[in-house]
């Protein structure tokens, strides 16, 4: 289809990545006018960009703002720093909006939107609430931070809901959201590149609840909606404080109110950050009425996200956990402890590192301390890891490949052990993202079991 640009104002759109392209698609649609700017001279997917839209102007490289003319409109990809120089020149420039494609998707549609986000877990609980909605007949667009850029999504016909995964770099430009009901899962310090301090990244992650119809709030953590004026409808969910909670546990059921609905042994995923990610998913659910066995139904069958707490394989009664979606000190902590509290003894082997974002790695301390004999580092920040954290382990082996990480870590255990790949870092030192960090752990598992590694 052929759109004749009938609108003499343009759009400047900044960052080509499946945020960027799904905002040209987007004003390509409404017939606007598009520049495409990069400060890259030869971006990831370029040549696949200009194949998709030969005719929409790029700027890729040094900027010269002096070229950029009738400009009304400045769309950021969220990757991209508010306080990158480049932004902040050209709003000196300009002196124009500057919006993110949250924004623009929930100005652009009156479908109910459920707004999830948190430090952790969010992935999970979108995806779950997901299949909920559809095991209940109604139809769905998932997406946002989370597969499907949210302006795709509006392409869906007669979606009932969406459900948006949002991180806080989206939020940060959100403004008008007005979800139908909300959640801050969690919070837990990350992205401290980016923030002056973790005030400003809970406050970011708290827009979420801005004018939301009902708050879904988290007992256990009230850091995400702590001293804000939420929405007269609230519905709680939690795992220790369950005293006033909604949705909570109580002897291993999972309750709503005095009832029980699910007991744990029941659920496929494990850990009590999942039971908690459960409880959250019910929680949403029932704010936007799903029938009751829909939810619970869901909940028996969903095995969990791949690269989530997954477990690869055992060899030789050695469990392979892969968890590199563990980006944070958080996402880790959580997952060592949920691993860890089933064994009395140090049984865990943690392959950590990559980019740590000025993480202050000695919130590990304790928690490797009680459950961790062998610390396997590496990428970029392995020695500042290491340096946070040598008073806790005594065994810390340091691997410039994941190749050699996985050798080192079945040459270190011993039936029962547990080895871990949870690097409490990003990942785009070494793979280009955290799925390409949990396939090569899976590739060379796979390789050593093929070699017969074990044997020798």
């Amino acid at each position: 289809m052929t759109f004749v640009n009938t609108n003499t104002n343009v759009k400047l759109i900044i960052g080509i990545g499946k945020t960027g392209i799904s905002c040209v698609r987007y004003f390509i649609s409404l017939g606007y006018n598009i520049i495409v700017m990069d400060t890259r001279i030869t971006p990831p997917g370029i040549q696949d960009f200009k194949k998709l839209f030969p005719s929409v102007k790029l700027m890729l490289g040094k900027i010269d703002l002096k070229n950029l003319e009738n400009i009304d409109e400045i769309i950021v990809s969220p990757g991209i720093s508010l306080s990158d120089p480049l932004i902040i020149e050209l709003l000196k420039y300009l002196n124009i909006a500057i919006k993110g494609d949250i924004e623009l998707f929930a100005n652009s549609t009156n479908v109910p939107i459920i707004a999830i986000t948190g430090s952790n877990g969010k992935s999970t609980v979108t995806s779950l609430l997901g299949e909920m909605i559809k095991f209940s007949g109604k139809k769905v667009g998932i997406g946002g931070n989370l597969g499907t850029p949210s302006l795709d999504l509006l392409q869906i016909a007669e979606a009932n809901f969406y459900v948006l995964e949002l991180s806080s770099f989206q939020l940060e430009l959100t403004n008008s959201l007005r979800a139908k009901a909300a959640v801050v899962l969690n919070i837990t310090p990350d992205h401290m590149d980016r923030y002056r301090n973790l005030t400003e990244y809970i406050n970011t992650k708290k827009k979420v609840y801005l004018n939301c119809e009902i708050a879904v709030i988290n007992k256990d953590d009230d850091s995400g909606y702590k001293n804000l004026l939420l929405p007269e409808k609230k519905i709680s969910f939690g795992i220790h404080n369950i005293e006033d909670s909604n949705f909570y546990l109580k002897n291993n059921w999972l309750m709503h109110r005095n009832n029980k609905l699910l007991h744990i042994n029941n659920l496929k995923i494990k850990g009590m950050h999942n039971i908690s990610n459960a409880l959250a998913a019910l929680a949403l659910g029932y704010a936007i009425n799903l029938p009751l066995k829909s939810m619970l139904d869901t909940l028996i069958n969903f095995s969990g996200l791949p690269h989530r707490c997954q477990l690869v394989t055992t060899i030789n009664k050695i469990e392979f956990y892969n968890d590199s979606k563990g980006t944070n000190i958080g996402s880790t902590k959580t997952v060592i402890e949920s691993l860890g509290r089933n064994n009395a003894e140090k049984k865990i082997i943690l392959i950590a590192g990559g980019v740590g974002k000025n993480a202050d790695f000695s919130l590990l301390k304790s928690t490797i301390k009680k459950y961790v004999h062998t610390l396997v580092l590496i990428g970029q920040d392995a020695t500042v890891i290491a340096k946070n954290l040598d008073s806790s382990c005594n065994n810390i082996i340091f691997s410039t490949t994941m190749q050699d990480a996985v050798r080192k870590c079945v040459k270190n255990a011993k039936p029962y052990d547990q080895i871990l790949l949870s690097p409490a870092c990003a990942s785009t030192d070494m793979f280009k993202n955290f799925e390409e960090r949990g396939e090569a752990f899976i590739y060379e598992i796979n390789k050593i079991l093929n070699e017969k590694f074990f044997s020798k």
